[in-house]
């Protein structure tokens, strides 16, 4: 099992990333709780990580945190929530939010997010709220650094693609970053605002 990697960051385009670990390129997928910590493009980095390996691909998730691998961890063992929607809740809301939810049973706030139904939602709730007692371990040390926007002709653009991968339908992505000013902010800043436009609204 690989628990951590540390290297340099060669490329971000939500949810993927390029990790450089002497020599080699790890690609990884992160929410993105993850990318909106993370240093410019050609600065180190540390990533806790999950390997999934299934008979058709190996693939690598990352965190900055390990509170945030050990709720990813937790959600994957939830019937019904594989690691693709694990990526997505974590990406909608930070753990806190999600922990609230959670203890308070709120549905209509897990609902919103994308492959996120009723009956999900609810079961989520049930299996849940045990478990996150168990994970207030350490919140793990982010990096510091200033988010730095990739060298991308268009951050709007960007942003909607990233909104697609985490399952969001098209014309919802293209409606989300549409909704509010996004002049001068970097690709990370307008899905992290449509995200929480997303999760707001009631």
């Amino acid at each position: 099992m690989i628990g951590f990697l540390r290297g340099v960051l060669r490329d971000k385009q939500p949810p993927s990333l390029m990790l450089e670990v002497q020599g080699v390129g790890y690609e990884v997928e992160a929410p993105m709780t993850t990318f909106y910590d993370l240093p410019a493009i050609g600065e180190p980095v540390t990533l806790f990580t999950h390997l999934a390996v299934r008979e058709d691909a190996h693939t690598l998730y990352g965190f900055m945190k390990l509170s945030d691998r050990a709720l990813f961890r937790a959600l994957i063992k939830v019937n019904g929530v594989g690691a693709r929607l694990a990526l997505t809740i974590l990406s909608g809301m930070d753990a806190a939010h999600f922990s609230t939810c959670v203890q308070v049973g709120d549905t209509a706030a897990l609902v919103r997010l994308p492959g996120v139904g009723k009956k999900t939602a609810e079961r989520l709730i049930i299996e849940m709220r045990d478990r996150l007692v168990d994970l207030a371990g350490p919140a793990g040390q982010t990096s510091g650094a200033p988010l730095a926007s990739a060298d991308v002709a268009n951050p709007v653009e960007e942003a909607v693609s990233a909104l697609m991968a985490l399952g969001y339908k098209p014309q919802d992505a293209s409606r989300m970053v549409r909704g509010f000013d996004t002049t001068d902010l970097a690709t990370e800043e307008i899905i992290r605002s449509a995200l929480q436009a997303t999760v707001r609204k009631t």
